[in-house]
């Protein structure tokens, strides 16, 4: 892939710019419950307000489905981005419109407004044209520094760069790219890849385009239960959708990946299951084989966190995490996604952490500072490692 061209590559001359941030932050009510998002957005904007640049923002928050749903606004985060920022953040009534384009047009140079949510439109998801153009708006440069948007080819990712004469990513986007170039271009001994989560529907293109280039690619999560089902195991009241066997089923029957499933797709060894059936509450181990009807798989086992451990400590140069090993939200579940992040922290290898509830681990156990990266986007960090084009990459301009 040619490079693209980055903020640091042009000359800011206090031009209209329209950034698109990752503001997808996650609240309680108004009170924003983690703002490394908005963190990450910051040298960015910065860069561009020290330049004499007028500064208009868009980003996403939750799913508000097209609709204009207050209970998604990003009114908390024009506030809180103000303070970080020590300086005002005007916070615009809507994306696009006749108020919103004057407000617009009267913004001065060093100064910022906060756009409302680009949701509130279906044409965002689809990628409207006239949306587009106005969401472009008078903008003379489009900087994208929203790398977990990254993946969708939305009206605020890709169809803006259609009505912006110059459009180059952030410097949270540039470092993103960089750092995950490891990842990308990793293949054959030393290359670890972990792999968890809900859905196997969700990583079965990853699981496809890994396998080949991997030493080993280790699954965990309720993914796992749904290959058990396919190799005619049991496995009780464990979360296992049609969706996510029929994408296993997918993977097994592939004869292209047979030689690599043999000797480098890693499943769990063992789980920790709690009795569902009659609902006693209580919880156990058990082998991989030995899942009984009316229990729940809720976590990989202590076997195979070990084994998975030594993996990640004694032979990997490069390692790829995205998805919790079990039910993070719940203890003692979340014991086998901790001994994952401890064994992260504990390696020498290269290391990148994609994905919300990986990310919440490490956090949780104090070893941000010990990874070699943290990535601010769950499906376009893997999409970009497994090797795929992002739309809002290929959409901006190259060097």
């Amino acid at each position: 892939m040619a490079r693209k061209k980055t903020v640091s590559d042009i000359s800011l001359t206090g031009q209209p710019t329209l950034v698109r941030v990752d503001f997808n932050v996650p609240l309680e009510g108004d009170q924003i419950t983690d703002e490394t998002r908005i963190q990450g957005a910051l040298p960015t904007i910065q860069m561009l307000l020290d330049a004499g640049c007028p500064v208009t923002l868009c980003s996403h928050l939750g799913r508000p489905k097209g609709e204009r749903n207050m209970k998604y606004t990003l009114e908390p985060v024009a506030k809180r981005l103000a303070e970080l920022l020590d300086a005002p953040v005007t916070m615009a009534p809507d994306c696009i419109g006749d108020e919103v384009a004057q407000m617009r047009a009267q913004l001065g140079g060093g100064e910022v407004l906060l756009l409302e949510n680009t949701r509130f439109y279906p044409d965002e998801e689809e990628n409207g044209a006239e949306f587009a153009q106005a969401l472009a708006g008078d903008a003379e440069l489009f900087v994208d520094d929203a790398f977990g948007a990254m993946h969708r080819a939305h009206a605020s990712t890709v169809g803006v760069t259609e009505y912006v004469d110059t459009c180059v990513a952030g410097l949270l986007v540039d470092e993103e790219l960089n750092e995950l170039k490891n990842c990308r271009e990793a293949s054959g001994d030393g290359f670890i890849v972990i792999l968890g989560g809900a859905k196997a529907e969700d990583k079965i293109d990853a699981i496809k385009k890994l396998l080949p280039r991997v030493e080993k690619l280790l699954v965990g999560g309720a993914m796992a239960w749904a290959f058990f089902k396919v190799m005619g195991r049991e496995v009780g009241k464990s979360l296992c959708t049609d969706k996510s066997v029929a994408a296993a089923q997918s993977v097994m029957d592939d004869e292209t990946l047979a030689e690599f499933i043999e000797s480098r797709l890693m499943l769990p060894i063992d789980v920790h299951m709690k009795q569902v059936e009659p609902d006693t509450g209580e919880t156990k181990f058990a082998d991989a084989d030995a899942i009984e009807p009316g229990w729940d798989s809720l976590d990989i086992g202590p076997k195979t966190r070990e084994e998975f451990g030594r993996l990640i400590r004694d032979e990997a140069k490069i390692v790829f995490w995205n998805g919790p090993m079990g039910h993070f939200e719940k203890v003692p579940f979340n014991e086998g996604t901790l001994a994952v992040a401890k064994a992260l922290a504990d390696t020498e290898a290269f290391t990148v952490v994609g994905g919300g509830d990986s990310v919440a681990a490490v956090t949780q156990m104090g070893y941000e500072d010990k990874m070699s990266h943290i990535s601010t986007g769950g499906g376009a960090s893997l999409e970009y490692v497994q090797g795929d084009v992002l739309p809002g990459v290929e959409a901006l301009d190259e060097v």
